[in-house]
């Protein structure tokens, strides 16, 4: 009942929420309208670059990776790396969050590493990103702080976080929570299986802190630097594929990068939905026109997500080709 009720909400609730969604959104715009929009009025030599400079990010992406994983195992192939990232982006298009398992899954698989190490290694590049997305978000208040109280008040309930915060329920999920990794570290050597899970949680932490052991530090904050780079230049470049959006600033570059990664936070399959609405309310308060934002939202969601869909599918042929006992080193 358990996993009928998971496969449920994984293949049904979540992705019907995104569509539901991008229904809101596109309904009252015509299909014939939207197609003669993207016949006539989009360049897509600028979408070809985003999807070129989205494809850089997920290399530097799995460079970065590579040096967060050599202390605490040892040095992956790079393909493997690469391939992997890849894979991991697909499989959240498939649900939520996945892509972060499938990704440790197959490193652990074709590279012989420890499973639960690698996981600790994704959340501490996680936490990296998470930095980034902290930062721009500061620049963001400092350069359009009006512009971005305005989208948090037209879309964001405001009253019901606060509120969140302020029930006694919270803080008793929490005390509970916290109470219950006590007992599990007070009683963990008595019990073979609080045993086993402290061991686990051991070889997670040592992945965890691998930011600490990273060999090269100037080139792992290089990389983080430049992924964030590309995200924004994919956004920014596609701004130059329609007239009506060619006008927008570096500005508004930075604050739909910020919004978007707000949106792709939502537990919704490649934020379908949640991200074409931020990117439109965000867009449509720099005055672009309802119907030209939803194009844009559609047009460069669909063109990331085709090449890692296309990427991810040529990822699961060439990896058992690759770690094949002749190729493999």
């Amino acid at each position: 009942m358990k996993k009928q009720l998971s496969k449920l909400i994984q293949y049904i609730l979540f992705p019907s929420i995104g569509l539901f969604i991008i229904w809101q959104l596109y309904k009252d715009q015509k299909a014939d309208e939207i197609l003669q929009v993207l016949k006539n009025d989009v360049d897509f030599k600028w979408i070809g670059l985003s999807v070129v400079l989205g494809l850089l990010s997920h290399l530097s992406r799995a460079l970065r990776w590579q040096m967060l994983i050599e202390p605490v195992e040892r040095k992956p192939r790079l393909s493997n790396t690469f391939w992997a990232v890849m894979t991991g982006y697909l499989a959240n298009l498939v649900f939520p969050r996945m892509g972060e398992v499938s990704r440790c899954g197959v490193i652990s698989k074709y590279e012989k590493m420890s499973f639960t190490r690698v996981v600790g290694t994704v959340v501490a590049e996680r936490l990296s990103d998470l930095l980034m997305l902290v930062l721009i978000t500061i620049v963001v208040l400092i350069l359009q702080f009006d512009l971005f109280l305005e989208l948090l008040q037209n879309n964001v309930n405001i009253s019901g976080i606060t509120s969140l915060f302020t029930s006694p329920i919270f803080y008793a999920i929490l005390a509970l929570i916290v109470i219950c990794i006590l007992v599990v570290f007070r009683f963990s050597s008595r019990l073979s299986f609080l045993s086993r899970l402290r061991n686990l949680w051991h070889k997670f932490y040592d992945g965890l802190q691998s930011y600490r052991k990273i060999k090269n530090v100037p080139a792992f904050i290089f990389h983080t630097l430049f992924i964030w780079t590309m995200y924004f230049l994919m956004i920014y470049v596609c701004f130059f594929s329609m007239n009506q959006t060619s006008g927008l600033t570096i500005d508004a570059g930075i604050t739909i990068l910020l919004t978007g990664s707000l949106g792709m936070l939502a537990p919704v399959q490649g934020g379908i939905g949640p991200w074409h609405f931020m990117v439109i309310a965000t867009l449509k308060l720099y005055g672009i026109a309802a119907d030209s934002a939803g194009v844009f939202a559609l047009v460069v969601h669909a063109a990331q997500n085709t090449m890692i869909i296309v990427v991810g599918l040529i990822a699961f042929i060439v990896l058992p080709f690759i770690n094949r006992p002749s190729n493999a080193s």
